[in-house]
């Protein structure tokens, strides 16, 4: 197997670099501006976005793993890019749940990372995801996975700024009759947060969160917020906006925040008390 060496940024699609890294067999993390994708033996094995929620607030957030657990394990093998089996061994998830977990982040994040299709900015031979090993995906069924749910959501209202944008409430629109998920997805939306940041909330999936979004803009519900615009003050000195958050270009564990959001449901924990019932 040859192994690519690392290229300057091309015009060459996203997908189509993909396409030919699993042809080669390739083992290493594709960099494009909507985030990271992450092989290995030309398998996909994770993909992590800025737009959508990680595996850790999933597991957080919805209640089926403790904040501390999951710090813990990145502490203890984040490094040695094992945080997966750390979590397994440790008797914190079972497997099944983390897979479960696991496949349902990857296709979250892939589809904003091949959503436009840009070109990528550079491959990284031999980098490693400091999750590791959970279970590896063929690039094609990626490709295809994220090409479905683009041409669903456009079908439900093809306007795609309600992905990223602040959503905000239309004035004077009803709310009644929603089904229960719509309802509670529609409670979340505030003038301020994205679609990511009310996955979050809901620790549910971004795609499922997107599919009841779209629904709400297409009923005449929610539309991208209006910019706010700046207050003219009679201070000369300007006001330094806050960075946005960014994926980060080099592997490594995600810095531990000081002080862990409450999980607001208990939804992701039932499906993960179902799954191992089974």
């Amino acid at each position: 197997m040859t192994t690519p060496t690392r290229a300057p940024r091309t015009d060459e699609p996203a997908s189509a670099q993909l396409s030919t890294l699993a042809a080669q067999g390739a083992t290493g993390a594709l960099s494009t501006e909507s985030g990271i994708v992450y092989l290995a033996a030309g398998r996909v094995v994770h993909v992590e976005s800025a737009v959508t929620p990680d595996l850790g607030d999933l597991l957080t957030h919805s209640g089926a793993l403790a904040p501390d657990g999951w710090w813990q394990a990145i502490d203890q093998a984040g490094r040695r890019c094992r945080v997966g089996r750390q979590l397994v061994d440790g008797g914190h998830l079972a497997a099944g749940a983390l897979e479960l977990c696991h496949l349902g982040a990857l296709f979250d994040a892939a589809y904003f990372v091949l959503a436009q299709d840009g070109p990528a900015l550079r491959f990284r031979p031999g980098a490693s995801h400091w999750l590791g090993a959970v279970r590896s995906v063929p690039v094609d069924t990626v490709l295809r996975e994220s090409r479905r749910r683009r041409e669903l959501l456009h079908r439900i209202w093809p306007e795609p700024a309600v992905d990223r944008a602040p959503l905000a409430r239309v004035p004077g629109s009803g709310a009644a009759d929603l089904p229960a998920r719509r309802g509670r997805t529609l409670a979340q939306v505030d003038g301020v947060r994205t679609a990511a940041q009310i996955a979050t909330a809901l620790a549910c999936r971004t795609f499922h969160t997107l599919v009841e979004l779209r629904r709400l803009a297409a009923a005449g519900l929610v539309a991208p917020a209006a910019p706010v615009a700046p207050v003219p003050t009679s201070s000369p000195t300007p006001v330094e906006a806050p960075a946005p958050a960014l994926v980060s270009a080099e592997p490594g564990p995600p810095p531990r925040p000081t002080a862990p959001d409450e999980p607001e449901t208990a939804l992701l924990r039932r499906l993960l008390h179902a799954l191992e019932a089974l």
